[in-house]
């Protein structure tokens, strides 16, 4: 069926606030991990709760906070079999099922038996209150205010994992982050409109997606909700949208290993310019942080390689407007692996390398990043050179990462499928036991695969027995609900 979209109709005082914007004015933040330990006594404080949520309506200058829960949240709130069920498979069999371990490389080291929270050994997480501040003095109050009268009404704070901020909008690696997000015309504030735009419907249910259809989501027959409190599905005026304007968010903590990351780029320089005889250099920095950038696609200043293939070019204002087939079809600036090129492959794969069709199957798979770092930085200048400088000086491995969360209305189309397709697939485009080299798993079907591919040294070289840098320390997904959808859930 054929959709059609009026986005005048949008109404952005009923979509969560972390959907239209990052919140990158507010650096503090951190995530409260909840358990509903007794329903009738949650739900007024929850209720008082729901009053307090972030709209995309208004812009917060102070603080913010949204509200998220998971399936079995949901089977906390009371809600009939029909209703839950009604939630799409991939959110109702969560992430740490035997299935859901093999799409996404959660095995060996990465098992949920060793997860700090999500995992079958911890206690079910129910809620997510994303909070979000001005300052750290700000957020510890604010959080802190969320929290008053939690355990006296039958609720468990089961974790709260504070983030932290990185110079120029860096990652623990040393590179610049979140640059390439999609763009939807109907968050920009902006009169001209780039190119290639997702559809809403990819993020927000209840809107046609990259099909022009509507995705599955949550509806209600008008006997489920006799008070009129949600919207009436766009496909049958009869059901009401439990799902309308809201959509799917996926959280996973992830351990970054910055030691075993540089230590591990030195050494494949060392190695490849004995290979290739070529000169090497007092220190070898030059080299290891061209060999990361080619593992990351990008250089440190967020520059993409095929914009500036030899060397870092932070004067690049627009490090997001390129493309792979139109100028680099053979993957001599930018590895065919390298981790943006395959988490985004824009028009570089089939059915028609270099057209529109490319561009939009592409499309039909992206995300929408809110993550954040936590831990402190290995250096707090965020240079690659000084983190080999200094590549010695932890004795043991530190608490540091990325709490990865991404919005999508399809989690097995949209995250899964990035996960297990593109990121862990060692045939990813033509390669040979290639993972993605960042955030790959190591392991597929039983199989061992470690190498990244480099096209062009003049010839391809590789770089053999990669360790795992990335570890998944827990995870879960939630439901992120509209303010309609929440006083539905909480009535």
């Amino acid at each position: 069926m054929n959709a059609m979209m009026n986005t005048n109709t949008i109404d952005f005082s009923d979509i969560q606030g972390l959907v239209r914007r990052g919140y990158g004015s507010l650096p503090a933040a951190c995530y409260l991990l909840i358990s509903i330990q007794e329903s009738s006594k949650a739900l007024p404080w929850l209720r008082d709760l729901a009053g307090k949520v972030t709209f995309a309506d208004i812009k917060p200058y102070e603080q913010a906070v949204n509200l998220a829960v998971t399936y079995h949240g949901l089977s906390r709130l009371d809600l009939t079999p029909s209703i839950l069920n009604s939630f799409s498979d991939e959110f109702r069999s969560g992430m740490n099922t035997p299935h859901k371990r093999h799409i996404l490389g959660d095995e060996e080291e990465n098992s949920p038996e060793h997860w700090l929270w999500g995992g079958p050994a911890t206690e079910p997480v129910d809620l997510l209150l994303l909070c979000y501040a001005k300052d750290e003095t700000h957020l510890n109050i604010y959080a802190t205010h969320l929290q008053n009268g939690m355990s006296e009404n039958g609720m468990v704070l089961l974790e709260k994992l504070d983030s932290e901020t990185l110079l120029d909008g860096k990652e623990h690696f040393g590179f610049r982050d979140s640059i390439g997000q999609p763009f939807i015309d109907e968050f920009s504030t902006q009169n001209s409109k780039k190119m290639h735009p997702v559809p809403l419907g990819e993020i927000l249910l209840g809107y046609p997606n990259g099909y022009d259809r509507y995705t599955q989501r949550p509806l209600v027959s008008n006997e489920q909700d006799p008070h009129n409190i949600l919207g009436l599905s766009a496909e049958n005026k009869e059901l009401h949208d439990l799902g309308l304007n809201g959509t799917y968010l996926v959280f996973r903590q992830l351990f970054q290993d910055v030691p075993k990351f540089w230590k591990t780029l030195k050494q494949c320089s060392q190695q490849k310019q004995s290979t290739l005889n070529e000169p090497s250099g007092p220190d070898n920095h030059e080299d290891a942080i061209m060999l990361a950038s080619k593992m990351v696609g990008r250089w440190p200043s967020g520059t993409a390689l095929v914009q500036s293939p030899d060397k870092d070019n932070p004067s690049i204002i627009d490090r997001d407007n390129f493309s792979y087939h139109e100028t680099d079809q053979d993957g001599l600036k930018c590895p065919f692996g390298a981790h943006i090129r395959r988490t985004h492959p824009r028009d570089s794969l089939e059915p028609e390398p270099g057209s529109e069709k490319s561009i939009e199957f592409s499309n039909r798979h992206r995300l929408l990043r809110r993550g954040r770092a936590y831990g402190k930085p290995f250096d707090p200048s965020m240079n690659p050179a000084k983190f080999l400088d200094e590549i010695d000086k932890e004795a043991a491995p530190v608490a540091r990462g990325l709490h990865f969360i991404c919005l999508n209305a399809n989690i097995g189309r949209q995250f899964e499928f990035v996960q297990h397709t593109w990121a862990n697939n060692p045939n990813f485009n033509g390669l040979y036991q290639d993972p993605d080299p960042i955030i790959g798993s190591r392991t597929m079907n039983g199989l061992h695969a470690d190498q990244f591919t480099i096209q062009k040294y003049p010839s391809r070289y590789q770089l053999d027995n990669l360790p795992a840098f990335v570890q998944t320390r827990g995870g879960a997904y939630f439901f992120l609900p509209s303010r309609r959808a929440l006083a539905y859930l909480l009535a």
